[in-house]
């Protein structure tokens, strides 16, 4: 979540006028009669943010857990109730996020997702409507209290060492390697000329340019680099519209409920991936149960080294963002999207033509897709997939994510998405200090009897078509054993 403004004192938090909350709560908690009630930010501030704490109204986590739904949403941040229904729409990391947690605590992963959690929970101040009630636990029944409090504590370690603070010389150095090779690409084809073995050649500089800006990409969405959110929400826009020619909206609104419930079925968009393929143990099944066969997903390992890796990024990566940009008639993103297209033919047109500069464009994205594929798939596809467990954050992310062995070439290779536990367990922090906390982590691990998974890389791609066709097995047995629905 970014947001450009310090609000000041008391004031609203969501806008100047009105917030809608979903309904006036009685003491009961249940929502009053007067339906949906419309109050101003700065009354509705002042009315619960000043209530004397002993004031609030004592929820039981069975009562919490009873708002789960899509009208009706409350979650818990360090033992404070807060009914988020009238915010949904408004946060700015999509309104999934908020959805995926209904009914839940939400502590760890509010503290995960946001940079400052301070200046956030000012806008939390107007949504507040009671606690816990005494002897009711801090996280649900369910959840592993120890490794929740052990997490926790880890947390305020790393941040006592300054884990979570950038180093801005790092990321301008990998914005100047991108710029470098663009720039590069152009002077070459502008000394030597246009033949296939320079086309080849500066077709790999671009490739190697377009991957790194994913990356960069990637720690603008998570990170408030600058002291100035507004200034990472450009730097955002510039690297993902301007040097990759993509929706940097489209983006999050992808990349943050995957982070918040990795792996989780079907609330983890970066897993729902019918009809093409079927992955893990349950979507398998539940698609040979009711014979859907799209394709043979018995060889779905097969098309994805031969045509899903290769249009990933052309296609999949495009096609959404495009139809995003559509229905949403979002004409600032539309606006960086087409800055990218025309910074190529105004480079590179006069050397390849209008249609020749295409072919250069959609080349790249080709070469890029398997790389992206692979890097991006190889620390998730090979691990735990589920329904909804409402596991403690700590536990969730450790079994749905894997590392690869650390090198200078791997690190630089895949942006340090080699280092994924690190990464889920810290959105927020820098890539450059993966590498410091990991003995950290996978001594917490260790503790907990949770396996800390890293492997080499080679082995990591190849894990990717292992469970792939191990899920395409599961598909066939269950499409070849039951009979249709």
């Amino acid at each position: 979540m970014k947001f450009e403004e310090k609000p000041e004192g008391n004031e609203s938090l969501v806008d100047e006028n009105q917030l809608y909350l979903g309904g006036r709560h009685q003491a009961n908690g249940k929502p009053g009669t007067s339906g949906k009630a419309k109050l101003s930010a700065r009354q509705e501030a002042n009315a619960k943010c000043n209530v004397p704490r002993k004031s609030l109204n004592k929820y039981t986590w069975q009562e919490i857990q009873r708002h789960n739904k899509e009208t009706d949403q409350w979650l818990v941040i360090n033992r404070r109730v807060y009914d988020v229904t009238g915010w949904v729409d408004r946060h700015p990391g999509g309104r999934q996020v908020l959805n995926h947690y209904a009914g839940q605590d939400a502590t760890d992963v509010f503290r995960a997702m946001h940079p400052d959690p301070d200046f956030v929970r000012l806008y939390l101040k107007p949504l507040l409507i009671g606690e816990l009630a005494p002897g009711e636990p801090n996280q649900e029944r369910n959840k592993n209290s120890q490794l929740v409090e052990d997490f926790q504590e880890l947390r305020r370690t790393l941040e006592t060492m300054n884990m979570f603070s950038a180093n801005l010389g790092f990321f301008f150095l990998h914005l100047a390697q991108i710029l470098i090779l663009e720039a590069l690409a152009w002077v070459i084809v502008w000394h030597f000329g246009s033949g296939w073995l320079i086309t080849i050649f500066i077709s790999f500089l671009l490739t190697v340019a377009q991957a790194q800006g994913l990356y960069l990409q990637h720690d603008m969405g998570h990170l408030c680099i600058f002291k100035k959110s507004k200034w990472n929400y450009l730097m955002q826009k510039f690297v993902m519209g301007h040097l990759k020619g993509l929706s940097a909206k489209w983006w999050n609104s992808q990349h943050f409920p995957h982070h918040v419930k990795t792996n989780i079925y079907p609330k983890d968009p970066d897993i729902d991936v019918g009809p093409l393929f079927v992955i893990g143990d349950l979507q398998p099944v539940k698609y040979g149960k009711k014979k859907i066969k799209y394709v043979d997903y018995e060889k779905q390992h097969l098309y994805f080294c031969t045509v899903g890796a290769p249009l990933f990024v052309p296609v999949y990566f495009t096609l959404k963002a495009i139809l995003l940009m559509y229905h949403g008639r979002d004409w600032e993103e539309i606006a960086w999207v087409s800055s990218f297209y025309i910074r190529y033919f105004i480079t590179f047109g006069p050397f390849y033509g209008i249609f020749g500069t295409m072919v250069l464009i959609y080349s790249v994205k080709f070469l890029e897709s398997p790389w992206i594929a692979y890097v991006t798939q190889m620390s998730h596809i090979p691990m735990k997939m589920s329904k909804e467990e409402n596991q403690d954050w700590f536990s969730t992310q450790v079994l749905a994510t894997c590392n690869v062995e650390q090198s200078l070439f791997n690190d630089w290779f895949t942006g340090h998405l080699n280092l994924q536990i690190e990464h889920h367990l810290f959105p927020t922090m820098p890539r450059h200090n993966y590498h410091k906390v990991a003995p950290l982590v996978k001594s917490l691990c260790a503790k907990h009897g949770l396996q800390y998974v890293n492997k080499p890389m080679l082995k990591a791609f190849g894990d990717i078509l292992r469970a792939l066709k191990k899920s395409g097995t599961l598909w066939k047995e269950a499409y070849c054993t039951h009979p249709e629905i």
